[in-house]
């Protein structure tokens, strides 16, 4: 059975014809009086021809205009009547349809400018290369001299506007004492895959009188202001506290940041914003034109403690200020760069005009809109379950899986729907695993350090209960099926709203 639409413009005129001409007919017939005055003078049965002939070029006129209706011509002939192929047809143009949609909003309200990105990255660069630069110090506690880039605008899976950037500060000890980084014992909610770190003086150096080094009285004093004692329960003695580092690290800024205003100050103009529970943002405003795109900016400072190759320590994140000697004495393991690397290695093995980190972009996009409408508690629990880090590890597990042929731009419809299904569930399993700590399946040719293997795996949806997971399940499931009514609702200037760095 073939399906077609009726077109009421046509549909309507032809009905009225038929019925006048239908009536003409009866008229004709039922008039007996008249009709045996046309008989007698020959004119009957000229008239009920032509009423025969109308109709009969009414039919074939509707015919012929069932026979133009779109894509009637175009299919082969064996599909033309079959239920398959209409299905079929009616949905790869559904497709399309939502393609073209996803495309739209994509390039203007997701995608950044490369001109625009490449002068905020610079004018970051310079601004942070400065600070970092007037921290070092040779004999005590600061930072290293550089920065690392992380975040989504060093990965290009940035959206809506490059007005926040991430930025790693290493810091470096005192010569000769050292670090041991051990695994924190237990389950408790929160803290999944943190790290104590124990600091003490290098073996052989605690009683080297001629070394240049620290003696054990200021090593004793560093750890007097850094670190927290922990209950036996979690390994017992004194430990370094990212807390006290955190508050050590905020007074060292503001001291570098008032050593180099004065340099910085013709380009533009630097404040430092701290509160609870936040992390150190230095906020950029550019002064002239050095910048040509006037974007004020906002930079994420986080201190960092080297761990290994191309890893760091980072404070472990919380919404609430820390407790002496609970969360305030762990760390988390900031595996930024090898996911950078891992970016790299399936930019090179996709093809060239994949479409993974255009997925990426588009799941922030639609999670960003779906959640507008949510009530709260729900709408808070919302941005948190389904945070960028989240997004990023779901698409990298999909990337694993392969094949990477799977992945051009011509599939990118299909690739955004097992991206959202694969989401869905892992919230309905309440297990999404961490891509790099435990995980065996990663490429050798990553050449990842020994102690991400060896890691014991870390769910990123442990600290959250099941029923809040069920919800966001379902409305991540419905923020896809409803997606092109998403879109449209929100697309109207009215609705475009920048959001806060």
């Amino acid at each position: 059975m073939t399906a077609y639409r009726l077109n009421l413009r046509v549909f309507w005129p032809l009905v009225t014809c038929g019925c006048t001409a239908i009536l003409y007919v009866l008229q004709a017939l039922s008039s007996s009086q008249a009709g045996a005055a046309l008989e007698g003078s020959g004119l009957g049965a000229p008239l009920l021809k032509a009423s025969l002939l109308l109709l009969l070029l009414l039919a074939c006129l509707a015919l012929r205009y069932r026979a133009r209706l779109p894509g009637r011509a175009q299919r082969p002939a064996g599909l033309a009547e079959s239920p398959e192929g209409a299905w079929s047809e009616l949905r790869r143009r559904r497709q399309q349809r939502r393609r073209d949609l996803l495309g739209e909003f994509y390039e203007q309200q997701l995608r950044l400018s490369p001109h625009v990105l490449g002068h905020s990255k610079a004018h970051v660069s310079l601004v942070v290369g400065e600070l970092v630069r007037a921290g070092k110090a040779p004999d005590r506690l600061a930072s290293r001299g550089d920065f690392v880039q992380v975040g989504s605008a060093y990965e290009q899976h940035k959206v809506r506007s490059p007005d926040c950037f991430d930025v790693l500060v290493p810091l470096r000890l005192p010569p000769r004492l050292e670090l041991r980084v051990q695994p924190r014992r237990g389950t408790e909610a929160g803290l999944l895959g943190a790290f104590v770190c124990a600091l003490q003086v290098a073996a052989g150096c605690a009683h080297d009188e001629a070394g240049s080094g620290p003696s054990p009285r200021v090593a004793g004093a560093l750890s007097e202001a850094l670190c927290v004692e922990l209950p036996s329960a979690q390994g017992g003695g004194r430990h370094l506290s990212s807390a006290l580092v955190l508050r050590w690290f905020q007074g060292h800024v503001q001291r570098c940041l008032g050593a180099v205003r004065s340099r910085l100050q013709e380009r533009c103009r630097v404040s430092l914003a701290v509160g609870p529970g936040r992390p150190l943002t230095l906020h950029i405003a550019p002064r002239s034109d050095y910048v040509c795109c006037h974007l004020s900016m906002a930079v994420r400072l986080t201190p960092a403690i080297p761990f290994g190759e191309a890893l760091y320590l980072t404070p472990l994140p919380s919404a609430q200020p820390p407790a002496p000697g609970k969360l305030g004495a762990f760390w988390t393991l900031n595996v930024s760069k090898p996911e950078q690397k891992l970016l790299g290695f399936f930019k090179e093995q996709a093809p060239a005009d994949s479409c993974h980190l255009k997925c990426l972009q588009i799941l922030k996009g639609l999670r960003d809109l779906g959640g507008r409408s949510l009530e709260q508690p729900l709408g808070s629990q919302w941005n948190r379950i389904l945070s960028s880090y989240v997004l990023k590890t779901a698409l990298l597990w999909l990337l694993l899986r392969g094949p990477l042929q799977a992945w051009e731009d011509q599939f990118l419809v299909e690739r955004l729907e097992n991206l959202f299904l694969f989401l869905v569930e892992s919230l309905q399993r309440r297990e999404l695993l961490h891509l790099f700590l435990g995980n065996p399946k990663l490429p050798e040719a990553l050449s990842l350090p020994k102690i991400l293997k060896e890691a014991a795996p870390v769910n990123l949806l442990a600290d959250f209960d099941g029923p809040t997971l069920d919800k966001v399940a379902g409305q991540l499931l419905n923020t896809w099926k409803q997606a092109p009514k998403i879109i449209r609702m929100y697309s109207g200037h009215r609705y475009r709203r920048k959001h806060p760095a």
